[in-house]
């Protein structure tokens, strides 16, 4: 079967958020990560699929399409047998318990993503992002995500009147901030990063008072900074090293 003219200017509109909001839409695409979806509580719209994908999904949802028409609509270098399309759920009420992830404007879809993975592997079930946050549903943030974007509620709100609003404690990442190795840290709280480039904003700063920090071991002190992802992954470890 040829994808329809139609079907394909659906696809590349999800590429920019407003419409994959309009249409209540996202793409996944790739064996891995699309077996992962199916096997979640997301519900499948469309998967579109070469002859030799193998799925045990209803057939009506199945449009088979040659490896030709694939590369149209993949964003992937090398594409991967098959592209789904599926459907943005609605979001979760806020739990507000246990160990938090807070971000603060990152812009990276691939930071995005492998936080989204690091909150999977370390038992965090929510996932807090200021509205500058890139969106989760980006192609890129989904692919980052490898599957764990169905494990973790993500929600997209005011930072600020969140956190004057939570009864949990509140730890930003600041390279002025405490020794975390030095840090009695609860079991539960929010930890909140900032923007790759300027870290957590001024505003954040003024609500906050609890502030830790990785330190720094290097002979030559040059580096500037960790990778947002790298320091949320070292932070998170000894957030749970502490339980």
């Amino acid at each position: 079967m040829n994808i329809s003219k139609n079907q394909l200017k659906l696809i590349t509109s999800l590429s920019q958020k407003k419409y994959r909001q309009k249409h209540k839409l996202f793409i996944a695409e790739g064996v891995k990560v699309v077996e992962e979806l199916l096997n979640s509580s997301f519900e499948v719209e469309t998967l579109f699929c070469t002859e030799d994908f193998v799925s045990d999904f209803s057939k009506d949802k199945i449009s088979t399409i040659s490896e030709i028409d694939l590369k149209k609509i993949s964003s992937l270098k090398t594409p991967n047998k098959v592209l789904g399309l599926f459907k943005i759920p609605d979001e979760e009420l806020l739990k507000d318990k246990g160990l938090v992830v807070a971000l603060d404007a990152i812009n990276d879809p691939g930071n995005l993503g492998t936080i989204i993975r690091l909150c999977d592997w370390f038992g965090v079930d929510e996932l807090i992002c200021s509205k500058d946050t890139v969106d989760c549903y980006n192609q890129k943030v989904v692919q980052a995500s490898m599957g764990s974007l169905k494990r973790i509620s993500i929600k997209y709100l005011d930072l600020a009147d969140y956190l004057t609003k939570t009864n949990l404690p509140t730890f930003i990442a600041d390279m002025d901030g405490e020794n975390v190795y030095k840090s009695t840290l609860p079991k539960e709280g929010i930890l909140i990063m900032g923007n790759e480039a300027n870290g957590v904003s001024d505003n954040l700063k003024k609500l906050i008072s609890n502030k830790i920090s990785i330190p720094r071991f290097g002979i030559t002190q040059e580096t500037e900074s960790l990778n947002v992802a790298t320091a949320t992954a070292i932070l998170l470890s000894e957030f749970k090293r502490s339980c």
